[in-house]
């Protein structure tokens, strides 16, 4: 009778600690970690840029030679007039980035762009000195930058998707200059040119990347990126003959520098790392 009674026992309470782990909640699995990708500049690029262009030397120089430098000094050839010059830059770019660090740090790459400059200028000159010459006499100046292509270095530090950078490198474009002085005919004094010309270039700029699904990731690029920079130019100085085209005389020299500033922004399309 004892027995049966702990065997009763024993059985209503595996029965009642049954019962407790059924209600008992179940363990959930630990949940996945996904990491958020770190962003990292490197990669290719391309992309195009717009902005203001202008002169930073626009000053032309001019010398008679021999016995014609005295029409120089009595102010019937300018011995320097100011050519101004300043519009608007459009072009591309295409580049590659490395960055060391994901995230923040040091940034290096290359970049090779192009653009049309809006530079062409003229200006004309009527003088009238009848002391030194009874003629009216007509001086005619032009200059253009037509375009402007570099290939520069660059080296910046990132944070995180900010970039600050500076560059700098090789500079080449098609540089023009023509002037004409007209006296009484059949004498005209007259030179032209037009070439491509090499220097340098260097510069800075601010970078931004936006999110991968901005509205103007139109090639389903890694990363779209706004920039603005600041480009400064120097192709060097040349001296123009204006030899005489009939009569006496030999002519002048004109000498003329092509320097000056880009101030543009520009959106690329990243591809490469994320």
């Amino acid at each position: 009778m004892r027995f049966s009674t702990v065997l009763t026992t024993v059985a209503a309470g595996l029965l009642s600690t049954s019962a407790i782990a059924a209600d008992l909640p179940r363990r959930s699995a630990p949940p996945v970690f996904t990491p958020v990708p770190v962003f990292a500049w490197t990669g290719a690029y391309f992309g195009i840029n717009a902005g203001y262009a202008y002169t930073e030397s626009d000053t032309l120089r001019t010398v008679g030679i021999g016995a014609l430098q005295a029409n120089v000094v009595n102010d019937l050839r300018r011995p320097a007039v100011p050519l101004a010059q300043d519009g608007f830059s459009a072009g591309g770019q295409v580049g590659y980035n490395f960055q060391l660090t994901p995230g923040s740090g040091v940034v290096f790459g290359l970049e090779a762009d192009a653009q049309y400059m809006d530079l062409q200028r003229s200006r004309t000159e009527t003088i009238f000195r009848p002391a030194f010459n009874p003629n009216i006499l007509t001086n005619t100046y032009r200059a253009d930058l037509d375009f402007l292509g570099t290939v520069r270095g660059r080296i910046g530090y990132a944070f995180d998707r900010v970039l600050v950078y500076g560059t700098g490198g090789f500079a080449y474009g098609n540089v023009s200059q023509g002037v004409t002085f007209q006296t009484a005919a059949p004498i005209t004094y007259a030179g032209s040119r037009s070439q491509i010309e090499t220097g340098y270039a260097y510069g800075g700029g601010i970078e931004y990347a936006l999110p991968t699904d901005s509205f103007l990731n139109f090639f389903r690029s890694s990363a779209v990126t706004i920039k603005g920079e600041y480009l400064r130019y120097d192709l060097g100085s040349r001296t123009l003959l204006v030899a005489s085209t009939g009569g006496p005389g030999v002519g002048y020299n004109v000498t003329s520098r092509t320097e000056g500033a880009i101030a543009r922004a520009g959106i690329n399309f990243k591809f490469g790392t994320y």
